[in-house]
């Protein structure tokens, strides 16, 4: 089935609207790019003057440019050595925004009787705020090492494994639906980079948000003008 635009900047392929909200009970949304307005590794970078350079990394990873994204990450953390938590605090306060509509689509699948999950290829720092402020159910992301209230440029290794990146925001998002008794099909994912293509790939419905052509290409919704909430005008 060809792409469909069903109004100015939402698109949609293999389906045709409407959808009942009642058949989904998880949502998963990526959160840099997605959820919130920034990339927080390259805002982190810009406190050590290396946020282009960060940047440029996180773009061609996010272009499905570079096939190792947990080196990609390695590298870019390695960077972000020496940026105190008060700086990353800063960046909360004052650059990190949630992106137009995320509330409101957030409250109505919450309202739906639905769970929500955060996975993330950045970081605990910001993740577990933003779990906070919008009340997620479940996260996954990555920690970064603090020694001396600076960054050492390493990442701790958590519980569940490594780095959070494309292979496991989709193993997380499969956990998720075990834990909840529910098939995959009945989740909804969120994205717009490359490492959110397999988790996308498993869910009854996969959306790109302003994303990469590659995601845009692969994804059954694609909302490429206006906020998250648009998502909401595919049901009934």
């Amino acid at each position: 089935m060809q792409p469909t635009e069903i109004s100015p900047g939402l698109v949609v392929q293999g389906f045709r609207p409407p959808l009942k909200l009642s058949d989904f009970k998880l949502i998963a949304f990526d959160m840099d790019s997605t959820l919130i307005n920034i990339e927080c590794v390259d805002e982190i970078a810009d406190a050590v003057g290396r946020k282009a350079e960060v940047a440029a990394i996180t773009e061609a990873a996010m272009r499905g440019e570079i096939a190792d994204f947990k080196d990609s990450l390695r590298q870019r953390v390695a960077l972000l050595k020496g940026v105190s938590v008060a700086s990353m605090d800063e960046i909360y306060r004052q650059r990190l925004q949630l992106n137009p509509g995320a509330a409101e689509l957030v409250r109505a699948c919450q309202a739906a009787g639905m769970k929500t999950l955060l996975v993330s290829g950045g970081f605990t720092f910001f993740c577990d705020r933003v779990r906070d402020l919008l009340g997620i159910d479940y996260t996954r992301s990555n920690v970064l090492e603090v020694g001396d209230g600076l960054l050492t440029g390493k990442m701790v290794d958590p519980p569940w494994g490594d780095i959070c990146d494309g292979e496991e925001k989709r193993r997380m998002l499969l956990q998720t639906c075990q834990q909840l008794g529910i098939d995959p099909k009945q989740a909804i994912a969120m994205g717009d980079g490359a490492n959110d293509l397999p988790m996308m790939g498993v869910a009854g419905l996969s959306v790109a948000y302003h994303a990469k052509p590659i995601v845009r290409e692969q994804a059954m919704v694609a909302i490429n003008e206006g906020g998250l909430d648009r998502l909401l005008e595919l049901f009934k």
